[in-house]
């Protein structure tokens, strides 16, 4: 599991190096464009658009897999154990919510955006293939949110002070006090 997970963090590490550095050609070849030339190019600026909305995506996927997502560190303190597996299964929950709203949400926009022959105005490439990237990072973030779960509550989940972290475990013990 730990090399799929490498494996798809690396894809996504060059992804977004390539759109960053796309993203910038694109940016100062606008800005060259429309001072110095006679007729600014269009091409780049909506280049430049999709580019960054795929960027932002992509990046707040791998994010989340890195564990460095936006969350609510107040109880980040707690001692592990109970309370702060608790808490990390409620922030997963609220995550995946999320997540399942994204790739339902987006597959729905993208397929309709396509069923209706909708194109860019510039590069007249089908829109429901850029939106697209919505569902494509809403699987990428449920892959993260189920590693997240796995390292939670799998045998590696148990600290010093701790039984096993399994999942089993951890809804027997609710169950029996």
């Amino acid at each position: 599991m730990k090399s799929l997970i490498w494996g798809v963090d690396s894809i996504l590490r060059v992804l977004l190096i390539s759109a960053a550095t796309i993203l910038v050609c694109c940016v100062a070849w606008q800005v060259l464009s429309r001072y110095v030339m006679p007729a600014p190019s269009v091409i780049t600026d909506e280049i430049g658009r999709f580019i960054l909305m795929w960027f932002s995506l992509l990046g707040a996927a791998y994010v989340l897999g890195q564990r460095r997502h936006l969350a609510i560190d107040l109880f980040a303190g707690l001692e592990p154990g109970r309370p702060k597996r608790i808490l990390s299964l409620l922030q997963t929950a609220a995550v995946l919510i999320f997540v399942v709203i994204m790739i339902v949400g987006g597959l729905r926009l993208g397929l309709q955006t396509i069923a209706k022959g909708q194109v860019t105005p510039t590069l007249r490439l089908p829109m429901g293939y850029i939106y697209m990237i919505v569902p494509l990072t809403g699987f990428l973030m449920l892959f993260y949110c189920l590693d997240i779960l796995r390292t939670v509550f799998g045998p590696d989940a148990a600290g010093p002070n701790e039984s096993e972290g399994s999942l089993e475990d951890f809804i027997v013990d609710e169950e029996h006090e």
